[in-house]
């Protein structure tokens, strides 16, 4: 009767699959991204957020993640928050727009809100049609880049030296030879693929650094599990600045992030099962998603890229999701260990998803000019500006210029030279200002 119950529900025969096997996936998927709740916590602490509150914020959001998509979608998609944009949530929005984490978790929120409305009307692909692809792919090329500049400054491995300029770290520290040892095993066995190789890498990271005395394991004799500090995160929202040219800068660059990122991850799962179909609601269950992450004190979650080996696995239907979903909800337990992870046992997995990200300029066509330096602008600009608004903004404005100066002016779209005007108009501002 149940095994019939959940057929009926998750469609498990028309998609030629068990219950079996949708719930291996399930606990696979799992183990290859509970590294998140780690990452996520500590990334999500640079912006004041209480750590402890912060991993409960992680978790949260990623079975609620889980479950919509399991539910209404009916794919095997995992939903985390997401690498990159927490990057975007913690330095960019901020420490470098100078925005209270309160503040930032109502622009997630509102960028949320304008995600869902994207995502349940047409408007989701009049705008991906509007957008160039050499664009989107600098954007996450830039954001992989980021994230490997911070994994090196998390392990210790780079430093900003005299003006902010980065540095060469002291390799002699333990902190970085922890780190580097760490990377030396985590790259090891992801080229290997290894099977959950980033959960083994948190462990065995962890381990390297009680060597080298960065790891106090007595602590966790100390600690005990406590909602209360996550009670003041949990919907703590601040809109106080709502009618700021900055809260609304930030809530643009955020939706922009999340919506050509989301269009390309959940179509590219989509296509990797054969269910095509399934698009306008797995991307609709993101977006809902996305914008409940503001009320759990999370930067927003996304369509993780580490689905594939759930997929891979066997999963086929929601009910891969929800397994995965179920498990991060029995993770809450492990926190006073989570609490113990090192930066040296992170930074190895940012400096990987970073490369990773960075492979996808071989997409982007070197031999038009006006495609590429566009797209060039944002991927050097990001890390270097500490900035992923900035970087994506430059390269928004540059790339109609260039169409302008060589006579394609007809080649933009109207609604990418208003996305254009409104970054300009937002340096114009700050300049003036």
């Amino acid at each position: 009767m149940k095994g019939n119950w959940f057929n009926k529900l998750f469609q498990l025969e028309q998609n030629a699959t068990t219950m079996k096997r949708e719930v291996l996936a399930g606990i696979i998927g799992f183990f290859t991204i509970v590294y998140i709740i780690a990452v996520n916590s500590l990334i999500l602490s640079e912006a004041g957020i209480p750590l402890e509150a912060a991993i409960i914020a992680t978790i949260v959001s990623s079975v609620v993640g889980c479950l919509i998509m399991g539910f209404w979608a009916n794919v095997p998609i995992l939903i985390v928050p997401g690498m990159g944009i927490n990057a975007l949530f913690s330095y960019t929005i901020v420490q470098s727009m100078g925005m209270t984490w309160q503040e930032a978790l109502a622009v997630v929120f509102v960028s949320g809100l304008i995600f869902m409305f994207i995502a349940f009307s047409r408007f989701s692909t009049v705008l991906s049609n509007s957008i160039p692809q050499s664009l989107k792919e600098a954007i996450t090329v830039g954001l992989g880049l980021f994230l490997m500049l911070i994994g090196l400054e998390k392990g210790g491995i780079v430093v900003k030296g005299t003006n902010s300029i980065i540095a060469l770290g002291d390799l002699g520290e333990p902190q970085v030879i922890a780190t580097i040892l760490t990377f030396l095993i985590a790259i090891f066995l992801f080229i290997r693929n290894t099977p959950g190789n980033f959960l083994i890498t948190v462990i065995v990271g962890t381990f390297i650094a009680w060597l080298f005395g960065l790891v106090n394991f007595q602590q966790t004799q100390e600690e005990t599990f406590s909602l209360s500090d996550y009670m003041g995160v949990f919907g703590a929202m601040s809109f106080d600045s709502i009618l700021s040219l900055t809260f609304w800068t930030a809530v643009f660059s955020l939706t922009m992030v999340l919506v050509f990122e989301n269009i390309g991850l959940v179509s590219g799962h989509v296509s990797f099962i054969n269910r095509s179909e399934k698009f306008p609601r797995a991307f609709q269950a993101t977006s809902v998603s996305s914008m409940l992450s503001g009320l759990f004190g999370t930067s927003p979650t996304v369509s993780a890229v580490e689905s594939t080996a759930s997929m891979a696995a066997g999963g086929k239907t929601g009910l891969t999701a929800v397994t995965t979903g179920l498990l991060f909800l029995l993770s809450a337990f492990c926190i006073p260990i989570i609490k113990l992870i090192p930066n040296s046992a992170i930074a190895p997995i940012l400096i990987i998803i970073g490369g990773l990200m960075l492979q996808n300029i071989r997409h982007l066509n070197l031999e038009d000019l006006s495609e590429s330096f566009p797209a060039i602008f944002i991927i050097a600009l990001i890390p270097f500006t500490y900035s992923i608004a900035d970087g994506i903004a430059v390269g928004f404005i540059l790339y109609p210029i260039l169409k302008i100066a060589i006579g394609k002016a007809k080649e933009i779209t109207l609604p990418m030279y208003v996305i254009a005007g409104l970054f300009l108009f937002n340096f114009v501002f700050h300049v003036i200002s």
